[in-house]
């Protein structure tokens, strides 16, 4: 009985050990010339003030989530971006966390949409609240929590067709 509790000590300690030293930190690469990295608050600011509907991309580099969601981000930037009406962001946790704390972002990836500077919902029909999306009172789609490309996908086809741009 104790050897089994050593063994189960030991396959434990390997998780832990492999999480901590041999996760992938490296920087996620960025595919799409379509989407801006933050690297300081008022480059986020800038970016609001001129344009309309902001897509923005909270993530970590340690995070495997949001490296499995980052290149379906850059194909929605890549296929849904329009100057001055329609921009995608990312913005580093680790990097400019200021901003992250700003808008309480709390899990990565964590998608939140702004309108006119602001953080405002989106109408999307049919999709409902989940764990990944939360809503609002009026059940408009306020952030995405985690790598749902489902809701993404959806958010980001609602917000193209309000700017008109739906190149799919």
């Amino acid at each position: 009985m104790e050897t089994i509790f050593y063994v189960i000590l030991f396959i434990f300690s390997l998780i832990i050990i492999q999480a901590i030293f041999f996760t992938d930190r490296s920087p996620i690469p960025e595919t799409s010339g379509n989407v801006y990295k933050i690297a300081d608050p008022a480059e986020l600011r800038t970016l609001l003030s001129s344009t309309t509907h902001v897509v923005v991309d909270f993530y970590a580099d340690w995070c495997p989530p949001c490296r499995a969601i980052a290149p379906i981000f850059s194909k929605l930037a890549d296929d849904h971006s329009s100057s001055g009406q329609l921009a995608f962001a990312k913005v580093n946790v680790d990097h400019v966390n200021n901003v992250a704390k700003q808008y309480n972002v709390t899990a990565m990836p964590t998608f939140m949409f702004f309108q006119d500077g602001v953080p405002k919902g989106v109408t999307v029909e049919g999709l409902k609240a989940r764990q990944s999306v939360s809503l609002t009172d009026d059940g408009l789609v306020d952030r995405i929590r985690g790598a749902d490309k489902p809701a993404l996908e959806a958010v980001v086809r609602a917000l193209a067709s309000k700017v008109g741009n739906t190149k799919e």
